[in-house]
């Protein structure tokens, strides 16, 4: 799958996106597989409530099922202004 990264979580982690393979059943099982990987993905996934997290393009939580899915994107929260 794609894993995608916008914002400061590009910043934090290096990289716009990368293909990835996991076993991880769900969006907060494949965090937990990053976080394991390096000291700049820690810091990216390190305060999850200022996260958001889409999963083939529509907007979603951390619960939800990765199976069939082609692409995760994580962003900070958008704001209006």
């Amino acid at each position: 799958m794609d894993v995608l990264y916008f914002a400061w979580v590009r910043e934090r982690i290096g990289i716009p996106r990368e293909a990835i393979e996991t076993s991880a059943a769900t969006v907060a099982d494949l965090i937990t597989e990053l976080r394991a990987r390096e000291d700049r993905y820690e810091a990216a996934f390190s305060d999850l409530t200022a996260l958001r997290v889409a999963v083939d393009q529509k907007l979603t939580d951390f619960d939800a099922p990765l199976k069939g899915v082609r692409e995760v994107a994580f962003f900070p929260p958008m704001t209006g202004g």
